[in-house]
């Protein structure tokens, strides 16, 4: 018989990402110096402290076997006491709190733990485009939020229609945003909450960038700072941006106890849990998140955000400095889109950025430029964009 993949597949929009990177990989192999902005992927190392703890758990033998899949109790405590700490939100450990092998993992899991074929999910446009894949797996129907800049890419909740609200049964929403770069207000928050108890459906506040801020006295928010928020979200936390962990593969979700029950009995049946050494050092990050190396890790981002946003906008760039996340969200020179603006980047100045595209249809006027690349290379992708003619 010849082979056959799922129908599903074909359901899936392209996934712009592998092709960025097949040129890439072309540029390279021709020899070229490239300068690459794409994958969010730290470049610095994990801070030693975190590695430390890593060399000695490892060695332990009762981190040897499978690990319990929601978690050691430890490092949900720690998880718990980071929620209080920074938000002044208390969960209970045993209940609303459960490890995830990074929140990718968590967000591809859900839908298949609350939605039911036919059901919709709302995902955001531009988004991370799991919240997309992941429904379609679970047979749901993604509904399209337009971020769009004059609403300083919050989706405009009022635009819904009832007929959509009444099929819901899941919405996504991401804040810091990525790719945008974009905040929460509290105010939004509240309008989401509430939309949820009216309709009846669950809300995932994907927060994997809370703690890539640039001002102390504008720290993004958790939507469980709004009450009643934990009757009808759950919330997923990454140490991967902020500890320079992406490789290890840890994160958390707090919340809906029904809800995270639910996503962990897919779990129980789709993976084994973190590897033990790994949640003992994901305690000794989540316990030194005030160190001078992760406050560091800001100050870092925050230079290369000031070194780049200047320099695309003498050519003839349109952006604003983020305020959090590492990402630059850059409106394409007049006349060009999303795909032929990278494409220009990459095939005349051997620079990579993502096309917003790639996020959905409503990042199509925009590049993502990610702050991963130290600073002398960002004043030379600098002079390189200078001598492109758009």
């Amino acid at each position: 018989m010849p082979f056959a993949r799922a129908a599903r597949l074909d359901e899936l929009p392209p996934y712009l990402f592998i092709e960025i990177d097949r040129m890439k990989s072309e540029a390279i192999a021709a020899g070229r110096d490239v300068i690459s902005f794409g994958v969010g992927d730290p470049d610095k190392p994990t801070p030693g402290f975190i590695v430390d703890r890593m060399r000695d758990a490892v060695a332990k033998p009762a981190n040897h076997p499978y690990a319990l899949g929601i978690g050691s109790l430890a490092f949900r405590k720690t998880a718990a006491n980071f929620m209080d700490e920074r938000f002044g939100v208390k969960v209970d450990p045993k209940t609303q709190v459960i490890a995830l092998i990074g929140t990718k993992e968590g967000l591809g899991h859900l839908p298949l733990a609350v939605i039911n074929p036919g059901d919709v999910a709302l995902v955001p446009s531009p988004g991370y485009p799991v919240y997309q894949s992941a429904t379609i797996f679970a047979g749901g129907t993604p509904h399209v939020m337009p971020l769009l800049a004059r609403n300083g890419f919050l989706p405009n909740l009022d635009e819904i229609s009832e007929d959509v609200l009444a099929k819901t049964r899941l919405m996504f929403i991401n804040y810091p945003n990525n790719p945008t770069g974009a905040p929460a207000t509290l105010g939004f928050y509240e309008k989401c909450v509430a939309l949820a108890k009216k309709h009846d459906f669950l809300i995932c506040s994907d927060a994997a960038y809370t703690e890539v801020y640039f001002d102390d006295a504008d720290k993004p928010h958790s939507i469980f700072e709004v009450p009643g928020a934990i009757d009808v979200a759950i919330e997923l936390h990454s140490l991967s941006k902020t500890f320079n962990m992406t490789g290890w593969r840890v994160g958390f979700a707090v919340g809906h106890a029904d809800a995270l029950s639910a996503l962990a009995k897919i779990k129980g049946n789709m993976d084994s849990g973190i590897f033990g050494a790994v949640q003992e050092s994901g305690i000794a990050a989540l316990e030194g998140i005030g160190r001078e190396e992760i406050v560091g890790i800001r100050k870092l981002y925050k230079e290369r955000a000031d070194t780049l946003v200047p320099l695309l906008r003498k050519s003839g760039f349109e952006v604003e400095p983020p305020r959090a996340t590492f990402y630059i969200w850059a409106k394409c020179p007049k006349g060009y889109d999303s795909m032929t603006c990278a494409k220009k980047l990459l095939d005349e100045q051997a620079i990579v950025a993502i096309p917003g595209v790639g996020f959905g249809k409503h990042g199509d006027d925009f590049v993502r430029f990610a702050l991963t690349v130290d600073k002398e290379r960002i004043l030379e992708a600098g002079r390189r964009i200078a001598e492109i003619t758009w």
